[in-house]
């Protein structure tokens, strides 16, 4: 069997359930993003980031995204963080902005089809957990055709908590009826292999998506994989 083969981290089956992230696992969303961010920036008299800057941030959730985004800077906190005011006005830019380009510049990753439709196959029940605003989620899957694959969506702001909390996760296994053992998370960032470590059921890292940097291979991560093609 492929040491990398999905099956394997199963008892060689596939998993009862399977969590995605979905902004840099399913789908690269960075130029809708950045499109959203930079038409912000200049409702604000700022200079625009641009989209290697923008990949650099997202991942946390808008809000996380507009402070880094008028902090110019990942660790926001530890710049000068905008007044409540400045923030609350380029949120609303940026939600405005993105309800208008939300996938029309958006792309699945490679592999990403062909392993949602193994997983089905093999009668996976299948979900999306993502920090992504709810208002968002649901218009990029349809927009994308993804959102036929999944039994339960869970946004950043569903629960009260969000990844790395495990509440999330532990909610989903609950209405797909399945356990840590049996279920898997996969993802590209911290914030979802944490999310997994803590609800106790293994993690799949993507190699391609957007990890502040971090080095995945380290963070504990069952499998890293350059495609989800690969696991099968």
């Amino acid at each position: 069997m492929n040491p990398a083969n999905l099956k394997a981290l199963f008892q060689g089956q596939y998993p009862k359930a399977t969590l995605f992230d979905l902004d840099g696992t399913l789908v690269d969303s960075a130029a809708d993003l950045t499109i959203a961010v930079d038409r912000m920036l200049t409702d604000l008299g700022r200079p625009v980031a641009g989209e290697v800057m923008v990949r650099q941030w997202v991942g946390n959730g808008a809000s996380v995204l507009v402070r880094r985004a008028l902090a110019r800077d990942f660790h926001w906190q530890q710049a000068a963080p905008a007044d409540d005011h400045t923030f609350d006005t380029a949120l609303a830019a940026f939600r405005k902005h993105y309800r208008l380009c939300n996938g029309q510049h958006s792309q699945i990753y490679p592999g990403v089809e062909d392993f949602l439709d193994a997983l089905h196959k093999a009668g996976t029940r299948l979900a999306v957990i993502t920090n992504k605003p709810a208002e968002f989620t649901q218009p990029l899957l349809a927009q994308l055709k993804l959102d036929h694959w999944f039994a339960l969506t869970l946004s950043g702001d569903s629960l009260p908590t969000k990844k790395p909390d495990p509440a999330p996760l532990h909610h989903a296994m609950e209405k797909l009826q399945s356990q840590p053992h049996n279920t898997l998370m996969v993802g590209d960032s911290v914030n979802d292999i944490l999310a997994a470590q803590r609800a106790g059921m293994p993690a799949v890292a993507v190699s391609y998506g957007y990890h502040f940097g971090e080095p995945l291979a380290t963070l504990g991560a069952q499998r890293v994989v350059d495609s989800l093609s690969q696991l099968l």
